[in-house]
């Protein structure tokens, strides 16, 4: 009796343990077109890795609620959590960090082919901007321009950028949202966001006194 007794609660046990668990699918991109292989992509509470394949597909044993994120040197990582009955993650585009050392680590690692890469980085730069993999437009500047801090400073986010000395009462950066001056970025989504640019010094002495704190121009898709 005491030995089937324990067989029960073992089987209980396993099959609770099996129940929190689920196999998610899952495919990476760069550019939005070209699969990116040999990429690592892991469960954060479940504890398990794996490596995307040729056509960058991957299959990843997670618990409910889980987190998977990406972990690569050439390209922007990615964090998405994982819904308790979603057994399928949409297509994930990674965002290349373009230079030369980069170009160089992701085909000798190959993530992607010379060739794909050379045409990409010449003649798909918007492909690569996928801004929707941000939370805010804040998050985006604070993952991807060296310099640029954001800072909050009780009444709301601002884009601060350093070697920057102030000489207005605000430190905070000049904002031209397709050729308008705002007083914040508040209202922007990432996936609004067409291209950036950050200016500071002489590149940003064309606006006067107002952009001595540097310039942040944003380009949008033109929804806004």
């Amino acid at each position: 009796m005491k030995r089937i007794l324990l067989i029960s609660i073992i089987l209980s046990s396993a099959f609770g343990l099996y129940s929190q668990t689920k196999v998610v699918y899952g495919k990476l991109t760069a550019f939005n077109r070209y699969p990116v292989q040999n990429i690592t992509v892991i469960s954060k509470k479940a504890k398990s890795s794996v490596v995307t394949d040729s056509l960058g597909q991957y299959r990843i044993v997670c618990n409910k609620k889980d987190v998977i994120k990406t972990e690569s040197d050439v390209f922007v990582n990615i964090s998405i959590r994982v819904g308790k009955s979603e057994d399928t993650i949409k297509e994930m585009n990674l965002i290349f960090i373009d230079n030369p050392k980069n170009r160089e680590l992701a085909t000798g690692y190959g993530y992607i082919s010379e060739k794909d890469l050379t045409y990409a980085v010449s003649h798909l730069e918007y492909e690569n901007n996928d801004f929707c993999n941000y939370s805010d437009v804040y998050d985006l500047f604070s993952g991807r321009f060296a310099g640029v801090t954001v800072q909050n400073d009780g009444s709301g986010k601002g884009i601060f950028i350093r070697g920057i000395s102030s000489i207005n009462l605000s430190s905070e950066a000049l904002y031209v949202v397709d050729g308008i001056i705002y007083e914040s970025i508040d209202h922007i989504s990432p996936c609004e966001v067409k291209s950036i640019d950050v200016l500071k010094d002489g590149a940003a002495s064309m606006y006067g006194v107002r952009g001595a704190n540097g310039v942040v121009i944003i380009e949008t898709k033109g929804y806004i």
